[in-house]
């Protein structure tokens, strides 16, 4: 049974919401790092999955139509279903584009019950989807600095966007239970629970040791004994454990009185532009970092609030998981901003006007300019006040630092690195990172400078089928088809048993004829034979052509790709 204290929330979920934020006709799907993120109806009646790599999801689906994320599109879009949600209660917070929460106790008590006051949060909310398309840019108005990328189109209608509304105990279980669509009783989130496999606790290492001890569900985990679980997979264990069980991810620690640790920056006279908002963003949030430190805290949430001279206030939270970065906070105010102009928050009022002057050499509010930043259309007013508050406050746990100290980039990079980031917007500029795989395009990733990065598969764990240690000077993005041939001019395959059929002696690609003159494997790999869907057999080899240049040849469903080439 959930502990008393445990919160009861709703939660509002908008399927697929990256397919909304992107333009394209049915079938499309939305990508990330190499795989789909989320597909429209069309796509998944074709079998077109979450989490399926692109060549998969093609084949399944000839008439697929990709596009990359739009993070900052899905910000806009969304913005109407929170100011919907608003209406509730203030305290909205978005989990993310798509996803956001509120708390039932004090607005299910106003609107008479948890179940009175989903049916009118989701006929709020279907409402706003409902109404015209929001579009990327509002039409005179230009995109806030740190974007040089043209508006987008509004995102088809087609397959207008839609929302589900659930509530349970906690933010984990309304989760699921806005996925399911239902609302789960007081004290019955546990049994609701019961039947969901380990997985969709969030970690996967865990999920599969539990499912290699036969533990399969999330109730047969949560019938564990606490004290086992604390004994026997410590502290991530624990808090997975009280999420089975319905309760708090942690216990609450009571305090006497919230400290203050809110950050603001006040203009005087009132800034008329948003870019400075979003430099002096950077500096709050070093200070807010700072504070928190000092108060031996950590926040899971941070609101973003500004204030205009004309009495107008917007805020929002934004909701993340660990400890946010001074550039990715910055990033997200840019976004906020942006979001707040698409829905016309800083409009002028009914019936105000604005001075006409083509020789005013700041005016915000004339459409003739569209690269000029967006503010208050009013001329006589502007942003009084940029303020960043924590959240959810919780004690630090510490982190472990290396044993000499951890080296800090010079404040000069970190500028630097900011003003790359606002020309560039926030993935322009990124860092490499190990990872781990088999292949030479799975040994590293790209991370946008200043997030944290936790690589799914540790880079040092076994990876039978891997290539040797000497790695290809050129990896392609995408492995380009070629044609291998024996001396008779046959095709060269590969059986499941890692055979080949001949000595290969040709490769064609883009219509010229190499001679190999030496080749060696292959290196077969079976990944993800339990999941039908990722799934995958494939074979390298590695070939001398003439000249002496090595390529790197991968196999796949009796397909070859140029994967890589060495120096």
């Amino acid at each position: 049974m959930a502990d008393d204290r445990t919160p009861r929330v709703l939660v509002v979920w908008c399927p697929d919401w990256p397919v909304a934020a992107v333009t394209g006709d049915d079938p499309v799907a939305v990508t990330e790092g190499g795989r789909i993120l989320a597909c429209s109806a069309g796509a998944r009646a074709a079998g077109v999955r979450q989490g399926q790599r692109l060549k998969l999801a093609q084949r399944l689906c000839p008439a697929l139509e990709l596009r990359d994320r739009d993070p900052e599109a899905e910000t806009r879009r969304f913005e109407p279903v929170v100011a919907a949600v608003e209406e509730f209660t203030p305290r909205v917070e978005v989990i993310r584009p798509g996803l956001c929460a509120i708390p039932v106790k004090g607005p299910g008590r106003y609107f008479g019950g948890e179940e009175a006051l989903a049916v009118r949060v989701r006929t709020a909310v279907a409402d706003a989807l409902a109404r015209e398309p929001v579009p990327d840019a509002v039409p005179g108005a230009a995109p806030v600095p740190g974007t040089d990328a043209a508006p987008a189109a509004p995102a088809t209608t087609e397959h207008p966007p839609h929302a589900q509304v659930g509530v349970a105990d906690g933010l984990f279980a309304a989760v699921l239970a806005a996925r399911a669509g239902v609302l789960v009783p007081a004290g019955r989130t546990a049994e609701f629970l019961a039947p969901y496999p380990v997985s969709a606790l969030g970690d996967e290492a865990l999920a599969e040791l539990l499912g290699r001890l036969g533990l399969p569900t999330v109730g047969a985990f949560a019938a564990l004994p606490p004290e086992a679980v604390a004994d026997r997979f410590g502290p991530a264990g624990t808090v997975a454990h009280r999420l089975a069980r319905g309760l708090q991810p942690r216990p609450l620690v009571p305090r006497d009185q919230e400290p203050d640790l809110a950050v603001e920056q006040r203009f005087d006279p009132p800034e008329r532009l948003a870019e400075p908002l979003v430099f002096v963003a950077r500096t709050l949030t070093e200070r807010l970092h700072q504070r928190l430190a000092g108060a031996g805290l950590i926040c899971r949430r941070v609101a973003v609030e500004v204030a205009c001279a004309d009495g107008r206030t917007a805020s929002r939270l934004w909701r993340h998981e660990g400890r946010l970065s001074a550039t990715a906070l910055a990033e997200r105010v840019r976004w906020q901003l942006q979001a707040w102009q698409g829905a016309g928050t800083f409009t002028p009022p009914a019936g105000s006007t604005a001075p006409d002057d083509p020789d005013r050499p700041d005016d915000p509010v004339r459409p003739a300019d569209p690269r000029r930043p967006a503010g208050p259309a009013d001329p006589d007013a502007g942003f009084t006040l940029l303020r960043l508050a924590p959240d959810g406050l919780s004690p630090d746990q510490g982190r472990q630092l290396a044993l000499w100290g951890q080296a800090v980039a010079d404040d000069r990079v970190e500028r630097a690195v900011a003003r790359v980031q606002a020309v560039l917007g926030h993935a322009g500029l990124r860092r490499i990172e190990p990872a781990g795989g088999r292949g030479p395009g799975e040994q590293a990733v790209k991370v946008p400078w200043g997030e944290p990065y936790e690589a799914a598969a540790p880079a040092d764990a076994p990876w039978p089928g891997r290539l040797p240690d000497v790695w290809p000077a050129v990896v392609l993005r995408e492995p380009a088809p070629v044609r291998v041939l024996d001396e008779a001019g046959r095709p060269v395959t590969v059986d499941g048993r890692a055979g080949v059929s001949a000595r290969p002696a040709l490769v064609v690609f883009q219509g010229r004829r190499e001679r190999v003159d030496g080749w060696t494997g292959p290196w077969p790999a079976v990944e993800y034979w339990w999941d039908q869907s990722l799934a995958r057999r494939r074979a390298r080899f590695q070939v001398v052509v003439g000249g002496g240049r090595a390529l790197l040849l991968t196999v796949e469903g009796g397909a070859w790709y140029l994967e890589a080439g060495y120096d």
